[in-house]
Formats: structure tokens, C-alpha cells, sequence
């Protein structure tokens, strides 16, 4: 950036911005800390295991706030209360209201006749598996043999560590919703310092089976009594 005409041009002064500008480090950071303080000031509590969500409970209702950037997610105990919120904060921000979820940060979102939610990365998979040219692939039953049992050096190199590690990482995403591939993953991912050729057919695999379920995902059904079950130290 250059100082517009008749400033200084000292080569020892920098400018202070009032307003954080567009595509520069600096303005995601200062959309946050406006959005969240605005947020703080309407009641809402930030969860301290994501700094994305925001919370606010009451004797009468409950409404979580998800963000990314400029991108926000707004659920709630009631659809009223949702669209009232919604009002309250297009006081402060020039809001679009795009409805009910479809899409986000590549999951798809499909809503059911039974208000049950189905979550996929059905086109995540399908960019990747073109990335890969594994479109037409032969498909796989399942992501990776129950008996294999993979190790340092069996093979030689592959011609391009860096592929295989953009492509595993890349497969870590997938498992948001692809939950039954996170153990693969995990493996193929141990061996990131020095991928070689058996390790690349295991990731090749994969794929495979990806291509042959892309559309597999989450189903998340309603219940009318809510509760969670957790086990701690469980093999």
C-alpha cells in the first residue's frame, strides 16, 4: 500500500487504519472481534471448545450461532425466536438471509420428509476423486483390508511425496461425515515423512471406495427425548 498524495513520505511512519480493508491479513481478525463483541453485548456466551460458537440459554429458549468469516449458522428452540434474532442483529450488520442450510464449507445438508438431516460431502468426494482422475475408477467394498499390516520401508518412493500428503490431507476432511474411513486415514497418515508405493496404493483404495459411495453420510434423526451417552477410557 502508498500513502495517496501530499501525506509524508517518510520512510520511518506507517499509516493507522481506522477500517480494516478487504483482502488484507489483518480484516478477518477485525470482522471477528466486531462480530463477537456484538454478539457478547446481545447475551451470547462463547464456547470455550470452539471460539466459532456462540451460545445463549434462557429458561425459555436456546440458540446456537456457528461462524465462519462471514459465513454464519443461526439454530435455535424455536423458528420464531431464530428469525426474531435475526432481526436483532440486522440492526447492527448488513445481513442476507439465504434459509434454511443447504451447503457449508463442503457439507451438503439435505433435509428429509421425517425432520431428519442427512449430512454428505457428496461433492467434496467428487472434486477430489477429479483431482485425482479416479472418477471412473474401479470400486472398492471397503476402504482398506481388516488384515493388512503396513510398514516403513517394503517398497521404494513415490515420485511425488508432496501429492500423496496434499491428497491424505485432503481426505481428512472427509471424514466430517465419512466417518468408517477415520482408522484408514489414521494409518496412511503415519507415514507422511516417506510415503511409498504400497502406501500410495492403500490411499488409491480409498479413493476407490469413495468413488463408489459418495453420497454416504450422517443421518441425523429427532428424537423427543434428547439425551447423550459418552464413555471415557474405552478401547
Amino acid at each position: 500500500m502508498q500513502q495517496p498524495p501530499g501525506f509524508s513520505t517518510d520512510s520511518t511512519l506507517v499509516c493507522r487504519l481506522n477500517n480494516a480493508k478487504y483482502g488484507l491479513k489483518q480484516a478477518p481478525h477485525a470482522w471477528f472481534q466486531k462480530l463477537s463483541t456484538t454478539l457478547l453485548h446481545l447475551g451470547f456466551v462463547a464456547a470455550k471448545s470452539d471460539t466459532s460458537l456462540f451460545t445463549r440459554f434462557t429458561q425459555s429458549h436456546t440458540i446456537f450461532i456457528l461462524i465462519y468469516v462471514d459465513d454464519i449458522l443461526v439454530t435455535g428452540s424455536s423458528l420464531v425466536l431464530v428469525q426474531d434474532f435475526s432481526k436483532q442483529l440486522g440492526l447492527y450488520f448488513a445481513l442476507k438471509n439465504l434459509g434454511p442450510l443447504h451447503y457449508f464449507l463442503g457439507i451438503e445438508v439435505s433435509w428429509l420428509k421425517n425432520d431428519s438431516i442427512h449430512l454428505s460431502q457428496a461433492k467434496y468426494i467428487k472434486d477430489l476423486l477429479g483431482c485425482t482422475n479416479m472418477v471412473n475408477s474401479r470400486p472398492q467394498p471397503s476402504p482398506m483390508l481388516s488384515s493388512l499390516r503396513l510398514t516403513t520401508d517394503e517398497s521404494v518412493s513415490v515420485d511425488d511425496p508432496t501429492l500423496y500428503q496434499s491428497i491424505v490431507s485432503t481426505l481428512q476432511y472427509a471424514t466430517i461425515t465419512r466417518l468408517e474411513i477415520s482408522f484408514s486415514i489414521n494409518r496412511v497418515c503415519q507415514y507422511m515423512h516417506k510415503p511409498q508405493i504400497h502406501h500410495w496404493k492403500i490411499v488409491k483404495r480409498i479413493l476407490r471406495y469413495l468413488a463408489d459411495t459418495p453420497t454416504h453420510g450422517l443421518l441425523l434423526t429427532p428424537s423427543p427425548a434428547y439425551s447423550i451417552t459418552g464413555f471415557s477410557d474405552s478401547d
